[in-house]
């Protein structure tokens, strides 16, 4: 997987599921139907943020981001829907390559991490998988976002 490609699916996920728990908002609070929408979206639209912000440090280290670019990119996390327009902001600007471009040699030890990181895909991967899992119940504990 290209950092673009990685990136833009996850965006993508970030943006259709707040549509997701904005309509069952809208059945639970508007119509007053039911809370079932806000139940079932609300833990999936949680766990795929988690997944944007984690992949969004990952490819922001990779690509070379400026901080307030990467800031500005996880911060899109938050209103609907902007992660997709983050997503083509930051490409029109060069921001976003399909090819990786951290070595082990890299200069900085994040690189080097993400470098790592890049050659153990399914090591990756599976960090990937526990450290969603891990701040997806983190967030259940602490609970929602809004009392």
């Amino acid at each position: 997987m290209t950092p673009r490609r990685v990136f833009r699916a996850l965006a993508v996920a970030e943006a259709i599921t707040w549509v997701c728990l904005l309509a069952g908002m809208f059945v639970k609070y508007v119509v007053d139907a039911s809370e079932v929408g806000v139940q079932v979206a609300g833990p999936v639209h949680g766990t795929v943020f988690i997944a944007y912000c984690l992949a969004t440090v990952v490819v922001g280290v990779d690509q070379r981001w400026t901080s307030g670019r990467l800031v500005l990119g996880l911060v899109s996390a938050v209103p609907p829907l902007m992660t997709v327009w983050f997503d083509r902001h930051v490409e029109a600007r060069g921001g976003l390559d399909d090819t990786w471009h951290s070595r082990p040699d890299s200069p900085n030890g994040s690189q080097r991490a993400v470098a790592w990181l890049i050659g153990h895909r399914r090591q990756a991967l599976a960090g990937f998988v526990v450290a969603v899992a891990a701040l997806t119940g983190l967030a259940l504990l602490v609970g929602p976002p809004v009392g």
